[in-house]
């Protein structure tokens, strides 16, 4: 039963916080594109923004499972999924149909 408990124990604090402000840059065809994202872990779900030049959205069907985070943005008519991995405490690298993104926790 204490084997339980502590296999429990640490499989929630293995959990990295994500909650906080992050930053990222893509190169595009029209120059550097650069996107903050703001993220809140509720249990296993995944709520949040994204915010550029070009406006902002909320995050849909987020999801958070360990390191490992989904969702999709819908911008303009236009859904993208996304899918990413917490690398340490500050930083995740998201993945799309348009590429790879580093993000970077902004400190406050």
């Amino acid at each position: 039963m204490t084997l339980l408990f502590l296999a429990g124990t640490l499989t929630i604090f293995a959990q990295t916080n994500i909650d906080g402000t992050w930053k990222g840059t893509r190169e595009t065809p029209n120059g550097t594109f650069e996107v903050t994202y703001t993220f809140k872990a509720e249990g296993k779900d995944l709520k949040g923004s994204l915010k550029t030049s070009f406006g902002e959205a909320q995050l849909e069907d987020g999801k958070i499972d360990g390191n490992k985070i989904s969702y999709s943005i819908t911008f303009n008519g236009n859904s993208l999924k996304s899918t990413g991995e917490i690398i340490n405490e500050n930083e995740i690298l998201i993945k799309n149909d348009r590429g790879e993104m580093k993000l970077t926790r902004v400190k406050s």
